[in-house]
């Protein structure tokens, strides 16, 4: 960034000069009169900094936006329609929430309810869930049970997993699993034996290579529409950024 600011710097304090200002032809000694020049002209002019990091960060904000936008375009079936994450929501929805999450991450925690009243409030939001275990053994062990729980049980134990998995607190091990099996009463015998197939495996180590690739690193992140909302989002911009969602589309 120092060196992008420098740049942009000289270019506007030659910017009055009549002919081109080229550094690289310079003596040193031209190099060190430039150099306090440029330094007495900011110091007399210190708004011009100013300007030149705001024009600086919005250049940088368009260069992420636009590369967020390839990063749609190029991973769109992966992220929308992979054809094994739990869709929940309105699966006809006219915008489409995905969520990268975490079952040990506190801001996923605190995000679930958000996303739970926005289903509700709004009867017209696909949500797709992304298991994206970055949080240590527990969190694996967490989505594994929930991928393989929806394989061999469906979507309504899944959602069932989903939900309690998010309002618990404490540690997740192999007996809190089964007890969970047990009180949702679903065959843990056949969920554990498919917590180690292949196919589970399959689905993390997926859903992971899609975060390297759309540079997502933390959880919770979601993609709402078109836009990447990186981090912990409250209710009011959720439904902010859905209402901008609707107002592009027409």
């Amino acid at each position: 960034m120092k060196r992008a600011l420098i740049s942009m710097l000289f270019a506007v304090v030659a910017a009055g000069s009549a002919h081109a200002l080229d550094i690289e032809s310079m003596t040193d000694e031209e190099r060190s009169i430039f150099r306090e020049e440029i330094r007495a002209y900011l110091l007399d002019n210190p708004e011009v900094l100013m300007e030149a990091i705001g024009v600086l960060e919005q250049r940088r904000e368009q260069e992420a936006a636009n590369l967020d936008v390839d990063l749609l375009a190029q991973n769109r079936d992966d992220i929308f329609d992979d054809g094994y994450s739990f869709v929940g929501g309105n699966p006809d929805g006219d915008v489409t929430v995905v969520e990268f999450l975490d079952y040990r991450c506190g801001f996923c925690k605190r995000a679930f309810p958000a996303i739970q009243e926005l289903l509700a409030t709004d009867g017209n939001i696909r949500l797709i869930v992304k298991e994206f275990p970055i949080l240590g053994e527990e969190s694996a062990l967490a989505s594994r049970y929930a991928i393989a729980a929806k394989e061999v049980a469906g979507d309504a134990a899944y959602k069932d997993i989903h939900d309690l998995l998010m309002l618990h607190n404490g540690s997740v091990s192999a007996g809190f699993l089964a007890r969970t099996s047990r009180e949702l009463g679903l065959d843990h015998g056949a969920i554990a034996e498919q917590m180690e197939s292949p196919e589970v495996e399959s689905i993390i180590s997926t859903n992971r290579a899609l975060a390297q690739r759309l540079q997502i690193q933390g959880t919770p992140s979601f993609i709402m529409g078109e836009n990447f909302v990186r981090g912990f989002v409250e209710l009011d911009q959720m439904r902010a950024i859905v209402d901008q969602i609707r107002a592009e589309q027409g």
